[in-house]
């Protein structure tokens, strides 16, 4: 088997695994922030309630998201070895920045915020959480610097060296003001809000069916009033971003958008694809609906506009780029990852505004409908943020780096497909038990609202796997 492929293979498993933990502690981490600021300045132990039962969850799933996301930085350099060396100076800038500016600023306070409880004066205790859950989207934002120039390169230039041709940083500005960062990071912070509001929603909506004790009934009433607002600001802002950045890529990765509509053949006007079966070849299609007009107000704001389809930008890049290579991403992977994610937004934007109709209305514990559907919709944006991620990725293809770079000439050269294949079942069954690990610790906690964060001087209960 290609060991390349196994490589791809192996990093997309982790990076799915790695990104599973990411947007929750993105989103929950602001969102325990601001509960503890509410109960600094309102003393109202509920808000010290929701603090810390949500916060608990918020450290097992920051704790999870760390240990998946350190054998990522191990395989740039054992099975990316040509690109590490081709990209080394560019890319390992924002990631050497992340970890000493962000990721240690993170890890230090979240020590001092889970034992620093009754011990640090209230609010500082509170400046606290705010520093880790800012820290955590400091670190996604240099990921994501990072990622963009992969996406769009920028301040570099091309040097010839003893070992071949080499991307070298000239301008670190350029760098964080790529407008590819600029539309990645609000998408994925915005993400995280949405990702963190279903969470709760699912949670309380479960807790309100089962008719909580009195001392916690208006614990998850509340918490789910802020996680349906919350909510809906997200998933609206995540769509009205999304659809910015679609118009961005569409000027620098029209092959991308191209595949993600399956849209062969240049059309103007274009519409969009809501469904098409066949093999998405280019060569036969069985069944396909197309809304008119639709294609080209998303990619341009004008319903008459004209958007290439693969095959012209196939015949653009070959005059480009060089003939005798593919250059189309693989269609079928993208086209479908892309209606998975638009799919579960909308089906999010439903929910979010039920939930803040019911909110309204005063009849949330009345509406047994939309409380047995929430709890399962705490899977919708982890759907979402995994196969939009897929798409960012996959459709780059057949570049690692665009325009500069393809995946096939960055594998380590000296790394057999026995190897990798090796360390890719490794891989996925330590992280198929960390994924077991986390739900389990999860399920527990989630059941007992009783059990937060246990003070110095108690001990433990028995049953107890784990006590902050």
């Amino acid at each position: 088997m290609d060991p390349v492929f196994l490589d791809r293979l192996q990093f997309a498993i982790t990076t799915v695994y790695h990104f599973f933990f990411v947007p929750l502690t993105l989103g929950l981490g602001i969102m325990v922030a601001v509960m503890q600021t509410v109960y600094v300045r309102t003393g109202d132990e509920v808000y010290k309630k929701m603090t810390k039962f949500w916060g608990k969850l918020f450290v097992i799933n920051f704790a999870m998201g760390v240990v998946t996301g350190i054998v990522q930085e191990f395989q740039f350099g054992m099975n990316w070895s040509e690109y590490s060396r081709f990209m080394g100076d560019i890319f390992g800038a924002p990631l050497a920045i992340e970890a000493l500016a962000a990721f240690f600023l993170e890890s230090v306070f979240i020590g001092l915020w889970i034992f620093g409880w009754d011990r640090l004066p209230k609010a500082v205790h509170a400046l606290t959480i705010w520093l880790v859950a800012i820290g955590a989207n400091i670190s996604a934002l240099w990921i994501l610097v990072a990622n963009s120039f992969m996406q769009q390169p920028v301040g570099y230039q091309i040097v010839e060296t003893a070992n071949g041709a080499q991307a070298q940083m000239t301008d670190f500005g350029a760098l964080l003001t790529n407008p590819n960062v600029w539309m990645q990071f609000p998408h994925v912070l915005t993400a995280g809000f949405t990702t963190a509001a279903f969470f709760v929603l699912g949670i309380s909506a479960w807790h309100l069916l089962r008719k909580p004790a009195p001392e916690h009934t208006e614990m998850f009433q509340r918490s789910f009033r802020w996680a349906a607002i919350y909510g809906l600001i997200g998933v609206v802002l995540v769509i009205f971003i999304g659809h910015s950045q679609m118009q961005h890529t569409v000027r620098t990765q029209p092959m991308k958008v191209a595949a993600a509509e399956g849209l062969f053949q240049t059309e103007g006007p274009a519409g969009l694809s809501l469904l098409t079966i066949g093999t998405l070849d280019g060569k036969e299609e069985v069944f396909s609906i197309r809304v008119p007009y639709v294609l080209s107000i998303l990619a341009y704001n004008d319903p008459n506009a004209v958007v290439e389809g693969l095959n012209d930008i196939q015949a653009q890049y070959e005059e480009q780029y060089g003939p005798g290579r593919d250059y189309m991403p693989p269609v079928a992977v993208t086209y479908w990852s892309f209606r998975a994610m638009v799919g579960a937004g909308f089906v999010m934007l439903f929910l979010a505004a039920w939930a803040v109709l019911r909110v309204y209305q005063g009849r949330v514990e009345g509406s047994r409908r939309l409380l047995w559907v929430l709890p399962f919709a705490i899977l919708l944006p982890y759907l979402a943020t995994s196969t939009g991620w897929i798409m960012t990725e996959v459709g780059r293809q057949p570049w690692i780096v665009f325009g500069l770079l393809f995946t096939d000439q960055s594998a380590s050269p000296n790394v057999t497909a026995a190897m990798v294949a090796t360390s890719t079942v490794v891989f996925t069954l330590i992280y198929g038990a960390l994924m077991v690990a986390e739900i389990f610790l999860l399920f527990y906690f989630v059941r007992r609202p009783d059990n937060v964060f246990v003070e110095a001087h108690t001990e433990p209960p028995d049953d107890m796997p784990m006590a902050f």
